[in-house]
């Protein structure tokens, strides 16, 4: 049987977009509009009605809710998919952002436990104007304009070469039952207004608006596809791999502003774990702290930290009040390093070991100390504002402040440098320095041999 040309649109749109292939398994959501609703009969017709479930999610939040979900039922019927229907409880907050969360978390549930591919919706090219509309009103820079992208991990938008009024067309050719949801006549909503004040004018300058804006947008992403696959390779050539957070700044010096913003944005994402809104502002600053002689931290949105320092750039997460609790009573405490014996520090092992005679020093990076001077009594913490010691070698004291600043070890990490400390002095610093006060003599009987391990 030949296909109706009304639907024969959906099919040729769903097709195109390369997004959804005949006999792939899906779920497609379905909200009571034209929209799903042509969506559904579309992927029917390409994936075929034994590969489809369709979801629809009726918050309760309007008066005529359950109306949308008769008219769910009513399409799904015709079709002759399976519809799942859930009632999720909002919390409080943000109820739109609520409601998408709930809306998604629903659908990737029915996605996996039917052993589908992907997650449908019906959004238009008209839905795509809107938006491109909106975040250019609220938001700078071409980043926020690619949001409504045709694929979002397994989410895909197969509608997007369709305007809105082409969708109501076909589903009152071919009968699809559909019913308008009455909060998008509802003026209080920035997208409301968008559609019909806003959308109006610009289609009598140029009807043909929302197909400029949707060719401006896919050309936008294209470019934006390139950018990145050039940021990708500068990161690849500078040795980062995906999930490391830090890179030498002078791998960046050459780049292109673009460029060197959209690595930055990478490194930003792994260390927040998603997506960073880290815009040519911001970025900029970050890159202007980095070329400072001292650095710097530049506090990013989200509880995101750029660090600047030592000749890195570097994207951390604040860690959650719990942890810098923990934190803070771990800079506060002493661990014990039993001689001889083991103790672990953070992220760090610690051994101490006794040997007879005198032992030849080696270094910063093992302690080779005077047992008799040393003791047994020895612990290990963190470092603290005034702390001093008396390098092997300079004759004096020397803050640890600047001990640290002489060997460029990074502010951030100061705090997690194990010191071993003998009473109120410290005996040695891993890998800078070790203390005149317990170094060999020719008198020594025996020494104390420490090591330290950064497991990290």
């Amino acid at each position: 049987m030949e296909t109706p040309a009304a639907l024969q649109t959906l099919v040729d749109a769903i097709l195109g977009s390369r997004l959804v292939g005949p006999g792939s398994r899906g779920v497609v959501m379905v909200s009571g509009g034209a929209d799903s609703a042509c969506l559904a009969a579309g992927l029917v017709e390409v994936a075929g009605r034994a590969n489809m479930e369709a979801l629809h999610i009726n918050y309760g939040l309007r008066d005529d809710s359950d109306r949308d979900e008769a008219v769910c039922r009513q399409l799904c019927a015709r079709l002759r998919i399976d519809l799942r229907v859930e009632r999720p409880k909002l919390g409080p907050g943000n109820t739109q952002a609520g409601a998408r969360e709930a809306r998604y978390d629903a659908a990737e549930r029915l996605r996996n436990s039917a052993g589908a591919k992907w997650i449908a919706t019906g959004h238009t090219r008209s839905d795509l104007a809107e938006t491109v509309l909106y975040r250019m009103t609220t938001s700078p820079g071409s980043r926020a304009l690619l949001g409504l992208a045709p694929r979002n991990g397994r989410v895909v938008r197969p509608l997007l070469a369709l305007g809105r009024e082409q969708t109501r067309a076909v589903a009152g050719d071919i009968g699809l039952p559909y019913k308008d949801d009455p909060s998008n006549e509802d003026p209080r909503y920035a997208r409301t207004r968008i559609r019909h004040e806003v959308l109006p004018v610009l289609r009598e300058m140029n009807p043909a608006v929302e197909r400029n804006i949707a060719a401006t947008w896919a050309e936008l992403s294209e470019e934006a596809d390139a950018l990145e696959g050039f940021a990708q390779d500068a990161l690849l050539a500078a040795g980062v791999i995906d999930g490391e957070t830090a890179i030498r700044a002078d791998a960046l010096s050459s780049l292109h502003p673009a460029i060197r913003r959209i690595a930055l944005r990478r490194l930003a994402r792994w260390a927040l774990g998603r997506s960073s809104a880290l815009g040519a502002v911001r970025a900029a600053e970050v890159w202007r702290v980095a070329c400072r002689p001292e650095g710097g931290v530049v506090e990013l949105s989200g509880g995101l930290m750029a660090i600047c320092e030592s000749g890195w750039i570097r994207f951390e997460a604040e860690p959650r009040p719990a942890d810098q609790e923990a934190i803070k009573i771990s800079r506060a405490a002493t661990v014990g390093l039993p001689v001889p014996g083991v103790c672990s520090w953070g992220s760090w092992s610690l051994q101490a070991e006794v040997r007879d005679g005198i032992v030849r020093p080696s270094g910063p990076d093992l302690a080779t100390l005077d047992s008799d001077a040393l003791g047994s009594d020895l612990g290990v913490r963190c470092w603290r504002e005034g702390d001093r010691i008396r390098p092997l070698g300079l004759g004096g004291t020397k803050s640890l402040q600047d001990l640290f600043t002489d060997h460029r070890v990074p502010r951030s990490i100061r705090h997690s440098v194990p010191l071993v400390v003998a009473g109120d002095r410290i005996a040695w610093v891993p890998g800078l320095a070790v203390s005149e006060d317990f170094r060999i003599r020719p008198t020594t009987r025996s020494a104390t041999v420490i090591t330290a391990t950064d497991w990290r």
